[in-house]
């Protein structure tokens, strides 16, 4: 099973390259807002959940795609991990 770190890893990694072109700015921690702040809008976290299910084999219920288990990295690596248990 993948740990908290491999999961925000894959995460971070994700964000880099599908909105910030690479890096993602020092500003942004794993406890930034991302979806009440407008930095990741709803097709970007379609293709990360999409990202998700493949990467960890995981299935999202059309319920789970909401802010609540989206809007930080800390947040999202939480939710995967209890999809993994």
């Amino acid at each position: 099973m993948a740990t908290q770190d491999e999961i925000r890893a894959n995460i971070r990694q994700f964000l880099a390259e599908n909105i910030f072109g690479g890096n993602i700015p020092a500003d942004i921690n794993d406890d930034s807002k991302l979806v009440s702040s407008r930095i990741m809008d709803s097709i970007v976290a379609l293709k990360l959940v999409t990202h998700l299910e493949t990467s960890f084999g995981i299935e999202f219920e059309a319920h789970e795609v909401d802010q609540d288990n989206l809007d930080s990295i800390s947040i999202m690596a939480g939710f995967v991990q209890t999809k993994l248990k």
